[in-house]
């Protein structure tokens, strides 16, 4: 289980300090897909990156299975079952993608079979990426599904995803959209996905809306979900993406 206690993180400037996550307390269960989402600049990926390690916050709390781990490391974090999905993942020139999956695996050598298998369920054609570089020759909308292939070859505890559909194609979503289903279907692992997506809010269990650094609205799917609905303007919507105002 994941507990927020009171996490807060500011940046200071010679114009004053900026509170980007204000006092957010919040409990994910074993087992919960929660989705974050907001305005842009709301703080989400901010929040995320708090869980994840990759910044420290300010105040409060980071309680991962009963174990205080507001201070750990990314590296200690990872091994402790949590992985994070970039919305811009890096490239690694001279790395091929069953090389970066047998990484992620913690496998000395991950079977090409098993390999291929986790390629397949984020859209991609395992036949025609298993052996390429993951360097400047494939697309970002390519990089993304490889590095979501790699969080999922971790088999973590709990997965943090920032906007698995930023620069994907139609096709690839929709089956990425089925692939977190099938995950959550088996409750073996939390999930956390920053999403404006309809179609992945509608996955959530829990729905968490993150506005100027606080939780401005949180509840179930059934509870939050109409609410943004109908806070947001037919002008918003755009192939089932939720803006909320």
């Amino acid at each position: 289980m994941l507990e927020l206690q009171h996490l807060s993180y500011s940046v200071s400037s010679p114009e004053g300090t900026n509170e980007i996550v204000n006092d957010v307390s919040l409990t994910v269960p074993d087992g919960t897909l929660l989705v974050l989402t907001g305005p842009n600049g709301g703080g989400k990926t901010t929040l995320a990156k708090l869980i994840m390690g990759l910044a420290e916050p300010t105040e409060g709390t980071v309680v991962w299975n009963g174990e205080d781990i507001t201070h750990l490391s990314i590296t200690e974090r990872a091994k402790r079952g949590i992985s994070y999905g970039f919305q811009q993942p890096p490239r690694f020139k001279g790395i091929k993608v069953k090389d970066l999956l047998s990484i992620a695996s913690g496998k000395r050598l991950l079977r090409r079979s098993e390999a291929c298998e986790y390629l397949t369920r984020v859209g991609l054609c395992a036949a025609d990426y298993i052996d390429r570089e993951v360097d400047t020759s494939l697309s970002g909308g390519e990089v993304k599904r490889i590095e979501i292939a790699t969080v999922l070859a971790r088999e973590s505890g709990l997965l943090i995803l920032d906007e698995p559909e930023a620069g994907i194609d139609l096709w690839s979503f929709s089956r990425l959209t089925e692939t977190f289903r099938q995950l959550h279907e088996k409750r073996e692992r939390s999930m956390i996905i920053i999403s404006h997506q309809e179609r992945i809010i509608s996955l959530a269990d829990e729905i968490a809306v993150v506005d100027h650094g606080r939780i401005a609205k949180k509840g179930s799917a059934a509870e939050v979900f109409p609410s943004i609905m109908a806070g947001t303007g037919s002008e918003c919507l755009k192939e089932g993406t939720v803006c909320p105002n």
